[in-house]
């Protein structure tokens, strides 16, 4: 590739960790885990074409919402490599992650309210705990905050006082 063709298109890994904010190691990790993509030059110099500035930004964003890199490139796998991803593309990946993020929402907006108060009930720390637990009755639920999982609180018959 000459300085003066293609090559120009393409930012080096340096390049485009200073336009991501993001150190080098993230950059290649990134590349190890097949989330973002380069080309080698005749010198075997990584390359990257100017719209992984836009995958690295929409990577960033989903780790900043707790997403897994694993489902972040499930998503990313779903796009055209072809292209830097616009506005549609980002509305039918954040569509994909908005229902688990309600529910983490929801999740973490439980233990805030609760967290002053109990640390979940079905806690190792005590056998009954007669605030949120009458006569220990989650304990046949098993080991474990049960009354911070979602699902099981919504199960129970167990009054929960928020004051």
């Amino acid at each position: 590739m000459s300085k003066s063709g293609v090559l120009h298109r393409y930012l080096s890994v340096g390049e485009v960790a200073k336009r991501s904010g993001l150190a080098v190691s993230a950059i290649h990790f990134y590349e190890r885990k097949g989330l973002i993509r380069s080309i080698r030059t005749d010198g075997n110099q990584r390359r990257f074409h100017r719209d992984v500035l836009r995958r690295v930004s929409i990577i960033k964003v989903a780790q900043r919402t707790g997403i897994p890199l694993a489902e972040i490139g499930d998503a990313l796998a779903s796009l055209p490599h072809s292209k830097a991803p616009n506005s549609k593309d980002w509305e039918k990946l954040s569509s994909r992650w908005r229902d688990d993020l309600d529910t983490r929402i929801e999740q973490l907006t439980l233990l805030r309210n609760q967290l002053g108060k109990c640390i979940g009930c079905g806690c190792l720390s005590m056998d009954d705990c007669p605030l949120r637990n009458p006569a220990d009755q989650l304990a046949v639920e098993g080991a474990g905050a049960r009354l911070l999982e979602l699902d099981e609180f919504q199960d129970h018959d167990c009054k929960i006082k928020t004051s």
